[in-house]
Parts: structure tokens; C-alpha cells; sequence
């Protein structure tokens, strides 16, 4: 099921109307099929938590799409990019993989409106409905696509069933089904939550990774140049941001909140750099639960990370 953004969300502050008081909630536009996008940015919900269950983590991240809007509306807009919001898909019941479905036929339709997709989730099960919809787009469908996720895990986990522990290792096998090259970064995974099976996957895949405590900002040429690998081997990039690579202190309102983590200033000048690198196509926000969010805190990061991206988008 698919419901419109309501203008509900869309509501904050007023200090005028000019684009000098410019703020997301007077630059949003509910979107529509005769939309134009072009260039612009598509916003859309993926309301899921099923994925999660599966994999045995706490439940809520279903409500993440609507918390992340109202993060985002009364945010300052230093840019005059259109903004559409295209609603939200919700899993109904425990029909993860028909969420999904309809999940990837809206991206694509998105993506071929020439837009930058912005996936509010829902659990990281969503990032396997934004390759459905990358994969299906005439606009991107024979690009070659680098994968980069913020992220503490590899979520590359073998499993009876989908979950949100198991959508990049679902991507490798439909890429390698359809002889594309899997191209997949992963930066800020934490060793102790990710088994000695997880890391030979990634080595069978030939997946780059940097560590949680090589991701600080002291490491961040490193970080960038690594970056920069992905995106000079690629024709357009799908970021994946999975809040739980936050601190517990900045996120704790995710499933599996992170005892060391991923610090605000690197993740912040990493989405700045791809941004601004004119290859982005995609964005996966997940793994919000706002019922566990101490005070808006990680609705307030994740906000500011897209916020980022917005701004410095070519």
C-alpha cells in the first residue's frame, strides 16, 4: 500500500516567504506522476519493521518514515533543488517481499523522473527494495552502480528468509545472476558484532571494508580516498546510511545501538563528498525506531545527514 506525504508533516516555523527563510517544510511539494523532478530531489517512505523481526532485532523502525519528516521540516534549505514528496510504501502484515516490490516499482518510476531518490525506512530490508527499483529504472538499469553503506554491520547474513540482516548478500546473487559486477563498500563495521563467517563472506565477495575505529576524524583522508575508489570504478552510487554506525550517544534509537561507532563529523563530510561528486543516485536512510529515540536525537542526526546531501548536490 502506498499513501500520499501528508501536508501534516510539512509544518514548522515561518520567518517568511522568500528563499532567504527558506525552510524544508515551505520547499516540499507532495509529488505526483506528472511531477517535475528534473533535476530534483523524490522522497519516499518504506513504513517496515518486518525485516527486522526476522532477524531478531527490536521493532519500530516502521515508524521511522513519518519521524523523519517531521525532523526534516523545520530545517533551515540553503538550496532551491525541488523537493517532492511521494508517500510511503507500508508492508502489510508480514509481506515483506510484496513491500519491497512495490517499494522498487516506485523508485524506479522516481529514478526515471531524473530525480535523486531518497528512501525514508524503515529497516535496512529496505535497501533490497531501492536495488529492485535501481535495477528495474530505464535510467539506471544498465549503469554500473557502486554500493556504499554507512553501516556497523555487513548485513551480508545467509538466512531461510529475507531480513534486514541479508540485502547485500541478496544483491551479490541477483548481480551475479545478471553478470554485473557487485561493487560494495562498507564503512564503519564494528568487529565485535559481525561473526568470523560475515567477514569470509565479504572476502568471497571481494567487498571493501573500513573498521569502525579507522572510520574516526583523524582517519578522514583515508576514509575519503576510499570513497573515491568506489566512486571513480562506477557509473552512479547507491548509499545506504544505516543510523545504527552512530555512536549510541548520537543514535540510540535504533535496533542494535553501537558501542563504539562511526562519530557525526566523519559520516557528515562523507555524504557531503559523494553529494557533491555528482555520481549519486539513491539514498537508503534506516533503522530509525522512534519509540527507543531519547529525544529525537538520532531523527535529529539522520536529518542533518540528508540535509547534507541535499546541499551539496551539484
Amino acid at each position: 500500500m502506498t499513501r500520499t506525504g501528508e501536508a501534516t508533516m510539512w509544518t514548522g516555523r515561518n520567518d517568511g516567504d522568500g528563499p532567504e527563510h527558506r525552510r524544508w517544510h515551505q520547499q516540499v511539494r507532495p509529488y505526483s506522476d506528472s511531477s517535475s523532478l528534473q533535476p530534483g530531489v523524490a522522497l519516499v517512505g518504506f513504513a517496515s519493521d518486518e525485516g527486522v523481526r526476522r532477524n531478531g532485532g527490536r521493532p519500530g523502525a516502521a515508524a521511522g518514515p513519518d519521524a523523519l519528516r517531521a525532523a526534516l521540516a523545520p530545517l533551515a534549505l540553503h538550496t532551491d533543488v525541488p523537493i517532492g514528496d511521494a508517500g510511503t510504501v507500508t508492508v502489510c502484515g508480514r509481506d515483506l517481499e510484496g513491500g519491497q516490490d512495490a517499494l522498487g516499482n516506485r523508485v524506479a518510476e522516481l529514478l526515471d523522473q531524473n530525480a535523486l531518490v531518497i528512501v525514508l525506512g524503515g529497516g535496512h530490508e529496505t535497501a533490497w527494495g531501492s536495488y529492485l527499483g535501481r535495477t528495474r529504472s530505464t535510467a539506471l538499469g544498465s549503469a554500473r552502480v557502486g554500493v556504499l553503506n554507512l553501516d556497523a554491520h555487513f548485513d551480508l547474513r545467509s538466512a531461510p528468509a529475507p531480513s534486514s540482516g541479508t540485502p547485500f548478500l541478496q544483491m551479490a546473487q541477483a548481480d551475479a545472476a545478471a553478470a554485473r559486477d557487485f561493487r560494495y563498500t562498507v564503512l564503519g563495521i564494528a568487529e565485535p558484532s559481525n561473526t568470523r563467517v560475515l567477514f569470509e563472506t565479504a572476502r568471497r565477495l571481494g567487498v571493501t571494508h573500513l573498521l569502525d575505529e579507522q572510520c574516526t576524524p583523524t582517519h578522514l583522508p583515508e576514509v575519503l580516498a576510499e570513497v573515491d575508489r568506489l566512486i571513480d570504478g562506477v557509473d552512479a552510487v547507491h548509499l545506504s546510511i544505516d543510523l545504527d554506525v552512530l555512536p549510541a550517544a548520537t543514535a540510540p534509537g535504533v535496533s542494535a545501538p553501537a558501542g563504539y561507532g562511526v562519530p557525526m563529523q566523519t559520516l557528515d563530510a562523507v555524504c557531503a563528498h559523494v553529494a557533491a561528486s555528482g555520481a549519486l543516485a539513491l539514498v537508503d536512510v534506516v533503522e530509525l525506531c522512534p519509540a527507543l529515540d531519547l529525544d529525537g536525537r538520532t531523527a535529529r542526526a539522520a536529518a542533518r545527514l540528508i540535509s547534507t546531501i541535499v546541499r551539496n548536490l551539484p
